[in-house]
Parts: C-alpha cells; sequence; structure tokens
C-alpha cells in the first residue's frame, strides 16, 4: 500500500515576465475547485504572511513578485490560448482576478511555444491570447531559436538588468478592462472626497486596467520622489490607499469601501503624475526632462512600485491623449498624434505607443509596448498537502 506523501507535487515553470515574476501553471494541472486551486497558489507563494517576507514559498514580497499565471485551450475562436492572471496578496489569504499584469501578459506567448501549446514556424512566433480576466485580445510578437522562444537579443528593457529578445505586445481594445468603460464616470476629470487630503481632482481611467491619476502636487509631492522616500513620507501610503477607494467606488470597482479594502486590494492603481522635469532614477541616473512627456510614480497593492505596471503605463498612455484629463495637463506631447509617449518612472524610460479615436466618443483602439521574458526554472512546484485542506474562511475574488 502506498504512503501519502507530505507534499504534492504541481508541474509548473517560473518565468520573468517584464519586470515582474510567476509562477506559470496549466489549467489542466490545478484542481477544478477554486478554493483548492487558490489554496495552492498561496501555499505556493508562501502566502499569508504577516511579516510580509513570504520566505515560505516562492514569492518575493512585493506585489511585482506575488503573481500567478494559468494557461490553457482558448475558449474563443480568435484566440490561441486562454491565460487568467492571479495577483496574491502577501499578507491576506486572497488571491485576485479582477484585473490583469502586463507584464505577466509578455511570459504567456513564449510559454505556449516552449510547452508546444502554440507551434512556431520560421524566426518569428505570433501567438494571440486571451486575457480572461478582462475579455480582451494580446497579440504577442516574439523571435524563435530552434522552434523555442527567443531569449537572447540587444533590447534594453529598464529596470532589468541585461539586454534580451524583445517581445512585442498588442492589447487590442484596452478600454473597459475591468469597468466596461474607458472613462466609467464618463468624465476625463472628477473630485474625489478622500479622508486626510479633502477634496482632490483626478482623472479615473479604465484601459488596460483601471488607474486613478492625481497630480503629485495633490499629495504635497513634487513627483520625483523614488519609492523608499515614498515609502518613509509620513501618511502619505494611507491617503494614496484611502483615494484608491474612494476611486473604486466611484468607478464601480468595488460596491462600498469595505469591498474595496478587504477583497479588491489591487485596483485601481494609483498614478502620481507631474510635468516633464530631471528626473532620478533608482540607479542614480537622472533622466534630463527633454527625454520623456510626463512623470509617474505608481502605488500598486498598496506599494510604491520601483517601475511602472505595463497596464499602468498603458494607462497612462491612453489617458495623455485624451483632452481634459491631468494627464493630458501635465503632458509634455509630440506633434504626431501617433508617436510614441515616453513615460519617466523610477527605474528609467518606457515608451508606449496609444492609439485612440476621438469621435463621436473616445475609444481606445490599442495600446502597444515591449517587453522581454525568461524561464527561470521548469518542473514542479511543491504544495504542502495541508494546504488542500480549505478553511471556510478562505478568501477569494472572481
Amino acid at each position: 500500500m502506498s504512503r501519502e506523501t507530505p507534499q504534492i507535487a504541481i508541474p509548473a515553470v517560473y518565468m520573468r515576465g517584464g519586470t515582474s515574476r510567476a509562477i506559470i501553471f496549466h489549467a489542466a494541472d490545478l484542481p477544478a475547485d477554486s478554493n483548492a486551486r487558490d489554496a495552492v497558489f498561496l501555499a505556493a507563494l508562501g502566502s499569508p504572511d504577516p511579516n510580509r517576507r513570504q520566505l515560505d514559498g516562492l514569492g518575493g514580497a512585493m506585489s511585482s513578485l506575488s503573481k500567478i499565471a494559468i494557461v490553457g485551450p482558448p475558449s474563443r475562436p480568435d484566440a490561441d490560448v486562454d491565460y487568467t492572471f492571479g495577483q496574491v496578496a502577501i499578507d491576506a489569504p486572497l488571491v485576485q482576478y479582477k484585473a490583469n499584469c502586463g507584464n505577466i501578459s509578455s511570459a504567456i506567448g513564449p510559454f505556449a511555444i516552449d510547452e508546444g501549446l502554440v507551434s512556431a514556424t520560421g524566426d518569428t512566433a505570433t501567438v494571440r491570447i486571451h486575457n480572461t480576466n478582462t475579455g480582451k485580445i494580446i497579440v504577442a510578437r516574439f523571435a524563435v531559436t530552434n522552434g523555442m522562444a527567443a531569449v537572447d537579443g540587444d533590447f534594453e528593457l529598464q529596470g532589468v538588468a541585461g539586454r534580451g529578445a524583445p517581445i512585442r505586445l498588442s492589447f487590442l481594445e484596452p478600454g473597459g478592462a475591468a469597468t466596461g468603460q474607458l472613462l466609467p464616470t464618463g468624465n476625463p476629470r472628477d473630485e474625489l472626497e478622500v479622508a486626510g487630503l479633502g477634496r482632490v481632482s483626478v482623472s479615473l481611467i479604465d484601459a488596460a486596467n483601471p488607474v486613478v491619476f492625481v497630480a503629485a502636487t495633490s499629495l504635497g509631492l513634487r513627483g520625483t520622489e523614488l519609492p523608499d522616500e515614498l515609502d518613509r513620507a509620513p501618511g502619505l501610503l494611507a491617503c494614496c490607499e484611502a483615494l484608491r477607494v474612494a476611486a473604486a467606488v466611484r468607478m464601480g470597482i468595488a460596491s462600498s469601501a469595505s469591498e474595496a479594502e478587504a477583497r479588491i486590494r489591487n485596483l485601481p492603481l494609483v498614478g502620481i503624475l507631474a510635468a516633464p522635469t530631471d528626473a532620478p532614477t533608482l540607479s542614480g541616473d537622472t533622466l534630463p526632462a527633454a527625454s520623456h512627456q510626463i512623470v509617474v510614480r505608481m502605488i500598486s497593492a498598496g506599494q510604491p512600485h520601483k517601475a511602472t505596471p505595463l497596464t499602468g503605463a498603458m494607462c497612462l498612455a491612453i489617458a495623455m491623449r485624451l483632452p481634459g484629463t491631468l494627464a493630458a495637463e501635465l503632458a509634455c506631447l509630440p506633434d504626431d498624434a501617433e508617436a510614441d509617449l515616453v513615460i519617466a518612472h523610477p527605474s528609467g524610460l518606457l515608451p508606449v505607443a496609444a492609439k485612440l479615436r476621438l469621435e463621436p466618443s473616445p475609444h481606445a483602439q490599442e495600446a502597444v509596448v515591449y517587453r522581454t521574458a525568461r524561464r527561470l526554472m521548469q518542473g514542479s512546484v511543491l504544495v504542502p498537502r495541508r494546504a488542500l485542506e480549505i478553511s471556510a474562511n478562505l478568501s477569494t475574488t472572481s
């Protein structure tokens, strides 16, 4: 008679996508029950951890390193694969599926090719990805070497050491990813009553992911502070969280402040904006004002981000092209309406292309970005068997 092992081995691949990392699973290898599936993800990443270190898992103690992805056969005819993203809370038993991650999206095409889910012929591959979180199609194009996704290349992604093979990601019809509307309130500018701040002027935009944009000056900031400075600023993160909660309710992402605080803790992102200026980076360099159109610092899942979340950058690019928004007011836009827009963030510069139609009403047609990705480890992730003994109070969102 075989003995039951204390841990269960589940096939998985650990990948970097852009400036994030995730454990990627085949849908067929996971439990069908959603609670059991989420228990696997929590245990694999080491959550919940009240010390926020995730030492008992593969998580990296920050939101950009506490992610999972599920890949499976397509559920619609215009896609090659289905992809579901999960943001795993660090200090709570919570896996959030309300939004996509643009960085992890860049890993899905190479994963699909390397795993044989999509065949590659020639020197390039095109993979049409259906993101189930948003219901949107992402088209990934990248080089192939001997039937596998290329790794080596000359593309430098700021925030990631070295260079790699570029991955072109085209996010089609990105507007209304979470709320169904590019402008969830119908307005390019709104005012929110925020505890600790009073009435604050904001732009509430939903493209690729929903973001509440606020001028740095409204928070008493220059806009060029680095993440550690934002972390140390007395009361700042509490004010940003109060702003996020108020925006979540106004945008219809959450029905109440309590729901936004407890169950939808990663949306919307908070984008703190400033006009182009000489801006420091984490590497110690200074980005000249002439090198970019706008400066942003983003708060993601309650933490100052060391780069710009890719979906947040796409949302910002679209907001910059929307007349009347804070982003359009602060940005120094090029004369060419289809030119790339360059965003200054703590890790450097990020070029993003945004294509919009303004009449008869604003409509986001496409956002294009470039990333790199690399498979870091493959095999099985070990999950304690006890983790599948689901407690009645396991929190999940759909």
